[in-house]
């Protein structure tokens, strides 16, 4: 641990993380995770209290801010989405009562209104 603390570690690649201290104390990792739970707490502390951070705690942070970030954008794209339905909505609903209006007006006698060829229905009987 001091070894680690001092930056000048002899197994290991000198992380501030419980691999790392395990390497250097050349034993298993889960050594430290579940039987001496005091020593990763002590590693742990005396980290701290050099004003420095775990890397696990740096990851964690790290990806917690990116997370953050990415949560933020789709809530943007999200606010978007619903803006551009209640649009599409909007629209759709406009069509579809010009559409109609120009239906009745085809069937009036005396339309000022007249389909194009290209917009009749085929007959289904040809």
């Amino acid at each position: 641990m001091d070894r680690i603390l001092a930056g000048t570690p002899q197994r290991s690649t000198g992380g501030l993380t419980i691999v790392a201290l395990a390497h250097e104390a050349d034993v298993p990792r889960n050594a430290l995770t579940q039987r001496h739970l005091d020593l990763k707490n002590e590693f742990y502390d005396k980290v701290r209290a050099r004003g420095q951070m775990p890397d696990s705690e740096a990851r964690l942070r790290q990806q917690f801010a990116k997370l953050k970030k990415l949560r933020a954008q789709d809530a943007e794209e999200l606010a978007q989405l619903r803006a551009d339905v209640l649009h599409l909505v909007r629209t759709v609903n406009q069509l579809t009562l010009e559409n109609q209006q120009l239906r009745a007006e085809l069937t009036e006698p005396g339309t000022r209104v007249r389909a194009l060829p290209t917009q009749l229905r085929p007959d289904p009987a040809t």
